[in-house]
């Protein structure tokens, strides 16, 4: 079986003296107006490197016509001066300045230079956290994933780095990168290549310097009251189920107690509900987002210290199509004791969810809940590609979130848990269904995090989030910050989230 390779990633570095004269490239901003006119705020070090250059910059602008609209890039050769090793100077719109312009500004330059191994200079951006988006943007947008047996690709797999001559956290954004990288190596990962036991591995190295203990749980006697785990996971006997703990503490140790729940299904074809049409199935290797984000989200969280205690739950498992497969009408008993009649095995996620939740809830005392997976299509259709469904009955919590959502761009949309339509999860064999049956609501995001709040219980103590990120979590298309696949969503929104508690 051909194993993935390692991945080169985009690198941010920070400023050096070094910096400017070092640098293959030198992207300069191009502010919208009119006419448009190169925006420069560095200060009299970059005016003095660019007077080794021929250029006229605004002469430029005015004479190619630019804009200044976000994401424009004019790439203009030079003749290196001065000791330098600049090849390029990039004049990048970057339209009025918001966090979009930014992005779409960073996104741009990091698509152009997208496997080379060229440095970049930029200096786009604005105040703190506008930088740190347009820096992330830069390399993100530079990602790429490929497994080949070429000796020619191979040789030349490369990543370019980027460093953003302005002030900013360049920590704090060197972790969300790694994160979000690590996150979407894992999802663009064939499923032929991973299995639950190859995410504990994964977990293993992804944070083996860190202050965090992992146990895996797998096997009969360990998953015994695990029931919807193991009913999804069972269809797989050579690839089984596992929840994959990992307990990270901050040396401090004085913070609360999150618990992070993530959906960690390797592959779904739908089970004995099988997925119809047959392209709906391609991208099912991504259906493992949630568990990939939440071990992300960890691995920065530990990077930069923060300072509580987190305990991810990754519940790892196949749901494919065979003799041991769950079936519709089945009746399997979670871990708290709660039963649920099988009506589509396609709904799988909320199984695995529900016990994670129950283990949580019984053996780990949270102060927070937090769960994470691309769990229905009705996510996708109600709020598209750009923002996760958040539900929380703690109105003060979900606009935390959502401040977190907009200032790191893993943006979240709080939506309402509508009691009324509870009842169409009734059962007439066990406590409950596992999707929302006739007479049907409809609003299917909003049902499955009704199933799954049944299983937190009425406990004050504890805040629980379910964010559904079906339509955040992969990507259609090759486009701006995000490649075709895996996104990375989740790890910047939480690590934003965490250094505030």
């Amino acid at each position: 079986m051909p194993r993935p390779t390692a991945q080169q990633h985009p690198r941010i570095l920070p400023y050096t003296s070094s910096t400017l004269r070092k640098s293959d490239v030198l992207a300069i901003p191009v502010k919208k107006g009119e006419p448009a006119k190169v925006f420069l705020e560095a200060g009299a070090e970059v005016r003095t490197f660019l007077k080794s250059f021929d250029v006229n910059l605004n002469d430029l602008v005015v004479r190619h016509s630019l804009t200044g609209k976000a994401g424009e890039l004019l790439d203009i050769p030079v003749t290196s001066g001065n000791a330098s090793s600049l090849k390029s100077i990039y004049l990048v719109g970057v339209g009025d300045g918001t966090r979009s312009d930014l992005v779409k500004a960073g996104s741009a330059i990091g698509r152009k230079l997208r496997g080379s191994s060229q440095s970049c200079a930029s200096l786009c951006g604005g105040k703190g956290e506008l930088t740190r988006s347009h820096a992330l943007a830069l390399a993100l947008a530079a990602y790429q994933f490929k497994i080949s047996g070429s000796k020619e690709i191979i040789s030349n797999k490369q990543a370019p780095s980027f460093t953003v001559l302005r002030e900013y956290d360049v920590k704090e954004a060197e972790a969300m990168l790694e994160g979000a990288l690590l996150t979407r190596d894992l999802i663009h990962t064939p499923s032929n290549m991973k299995s639950p036991q190859w995410m504990a591995t994964q977990a293993r190295k992804a944070l083996g310097k860190s202050p965090v203990e992992i146990t895996v749980h797998q096997g009969a006697k360990a998953l015994a009251r695990f029931g919807g785990l193991t009913a999804v996971g069972n269809s797989s006997p050579k690839r089984p189920p596992a929840m994959i703990e990992i307990s990270y503490n901050s040396r401090k140790r004085k913070g609360p107690h999150v618990v992070l729940v993530g959906k960690g299904i390797m592959f779904d074809t739908g089970g004995v509900s099988l997925k119809r049409p047959y392209e709906n199935m391609v991208a099912m290797k991504s259906d493992m987002a949630g568990a990939a984000a939440i071990l992300g989200a960890i691995k920065a969280a530990a990077e930069l210290g923060i300072d509580c205690r987190i305990t991810g739950l990754l519940m790892c498992a196949e749901n494919l199509l065979s003799a041991t497969s769950q079936r519709p009408s089945d009746v399997i008993t979670h871990y708290d004791g709660q039963t649920v009649e099988v009506i589509d095995t396609d709904a799988e996620g909320r199984l695995v969810l529900a016990d994670g939740i129950g283990y949580a809830m019984e053996k780990l005392d949270p102060d927070y809940l937090i769960d994470l997976a691309t769990l229905t299509g009705a996510a996708t259709l109600g709020l598209s590609r750009h923002y996760a469904a958040m539900y929380t009955r703690d109105f003060t919590l979900a606009a935390k979130f959502s401040k977190a959502g907009e200032s790191s761009g893993d943006r979240v949309w709080h939506m309402p848990l509508v009691d009324e339509y509870a009842t169409s999860l009734r059962s007439h064999v066990a406590d409950f269904k596992n999707i929302a049956e006739k007479p049907s609501v409809g609003a299917g995001s909003i049902t499955a995090a009704l199933f799954l709040e049944k299983f937190v219980g009425g406990t004050k103590k504890t805040k629980w989030v379910h964010f559904d990120i079906a339509g955040v979590g992969r990507s259609d298309s090759d486009s701006g910050e995000n490649p075709k696949g895996g996104t990375g969503f989740g790890v910047r929104l939480l690590t934003e989230w965490l250094q505030t508690l």
